[in-house]
């Protein structure tokens, strides 16, 4: 059984493995409260929600260690659980269950292209900085968000928003657990989120602003009220294309962005011939669990970034995801305790895990960058939490992009990706 994870050609041994992926674990167990927030919502029942979230990563995770025998640990993505539900079903209308099946038919297509090079074709005919103001700007939609809900920022008449009441018992306990948890992470503690998710709850519960827990552990909530709910004909409709081709193109741009990063510190997915196919088998895992997700009832799933603490710690191989999934099994048991979590401590991880998306803008050089690329990133990164909506922040961004690279007369610096793309957005904007 261990043989098939080649230990000692890659490195490492048992302990250090085990030791990974209870790293890994420990860094993104945060996923299964706030994910069971985010989804709640959108109308979806919280109990069945944290039960199908520790679910899928558990397979998704333990799949993905067997299949492609790499670290990397899989569960429902930051940014489009937030789009799902305060973009789709809260911005369009849409109902959960049709945007379940949006998920579905989009892993559909995910599985199909992960089995051919479509998905890195694209990837590189996507100019990096498109990529990042992407990656930005999805952090400055989760972001606002986060600040939303905290009470922080509020909608008004006249400025169509502004600061709320910051003498409000929860709202200050949003800020406490907001700089709270990013001290933590500013420390590198391990487990930062999910200590400041704790720390925060208690502070709640000690001064009286949430009720305690009923109990510690139970058995876990039932996924029938979510599972195979999806409505796959209502999704399958020419106004809902765009939508699918956006959570198409934003997990894919999110999955080979993580992977990329993960990779560089553990030495996987390098370039020329690689016989055991890491980086194609890691697509097929990551494309087959975001089918599986929507069947169970959560939005897409995707490969985490959290991945890379394991990698720090020395993980190498499958086998450190295959014991992050087995830690998983834990979060099963701990509905009382995630239930009577409060918004205000769930919500800060929304605002830092935009702050760490927001940060590729960094990576950017703006004085040698031409008009076209900082206009199109200018209103990718803007549009996307003004508009509520990563696809029209995305739509926005090529559209602009790919209509002064032709007005510059700049041809060659566009390709049949960058065109294929335009033209989805243009489609975008028509059916809006």
């Amino acid at each position: 059984m261990l043989a098939r994870f080649a230990l000692q050609r890659k490195g490492t041994d048992l302990r250090t493995e085990f030791m990974a992926g209870l790293t890994t674990f420990l860094t993104m167990m945060y996923i299964v409260p706030v994910n069971g927030f985010i989804l709640a919502d959108a109308g979806l029942p919280m109990p069945a929600v944290i039960t199908a979230t520790a679910l899928i990563t558990i397979l998704a995770t333990a799949f993905n260690g067997f299949w492609s025998n790499t670290p990397v640990a899989m569960s429902v993505g930051m940014g489009l659980n937030a789009y799902f539900t305060y973009g789709l079903v809260l911005g369009m209308k849409i109902p959960w269950q049709t945007a379940l099946g949006i998920v579905f038919i989009s892993g559909i297509i995910f599985v199909v292209l992960s089995f051919t090079r479509f998905r890195v074709w694209v990837m590189h005919s996507i100019p990096m900085d498109l990529r990042r103001a992407i990656s930005a700007g999805i952090g400055a939609f989760i972001a606002f968000i986060g600040l939303k809900q905290l009470g922080i920022i509020v909608p008004s008449k006249a400025t169509l928003v502004t600061l709320g009441a910051l003498d409000k018992p929860m709202v200050l306990l949003g800020i406490f657990g907001l700089f709270l948890t990013l001290a933590l992470y500013l420390y590198r503690i391990k487990g930062a989120f999910i200590l400041g998710v704790l720390l925060t709850s208690m502070v709640a519960w000690v001064g009286g602003l949430a009720k305690l827990p009923e109990g510690i552990v139970s058995l876990p909530a039932s996924i029938a009220p979510i599972a195979f709910h999806l409505d796959i004909l209502s999704a399958a409709s020419l106004a809902l294309l765009p939508v699918i081709i956006t959570f198409l193109v934003t997990d894919m741009f999110d999955t080979l962005g993580t992977l990329t990063a993960v990779g560089a510190r553990a030495g996987l997915f390098q370039e020329g011939d690689d016989p055991d196919k890491s980086l194609e088998k890691t697509l097929e895992a990551d494309a087959v669990a975001t089918v599986t997700g929507s069947l169970l009832g959560v939005s897409t799933t995707t490969s985490f970034i959290e991945s890379a603490s394991g990698v720090e710690a020395g993980g190498r191989t499958g086998l450190t995801a295959i014991v992050t999934a087995a830690f998983f099994i834990l979060t099963l048991f701990l509905l009382p305790v995630f239930q009577a979590i409060p918004g205000a401590a769930i919500y800060p991880v929304l605002v830092i895990v935009g702050i760490l998306m927001f940060t590729e803008l960094g990576k950017m050089d703006f004085e040698q960058m031409d008009l076209a690329t900082a206009a199109a990133a200018f209103f990718t990164v803007l549009l996307m939490p003004l508009t509520y909506s990563i696809t029209n922040g995305l739509a926005a961004g090529f559209v602009s992009f790919t209509l002064l690279k032709l007005l510059q007369g700049k041809f060659s610096e566009l390709n049949v990706g960058i065109y294929l793309i335009t033209l989805i957005s243009l489609i975008v904007f028509i059916l809006h």
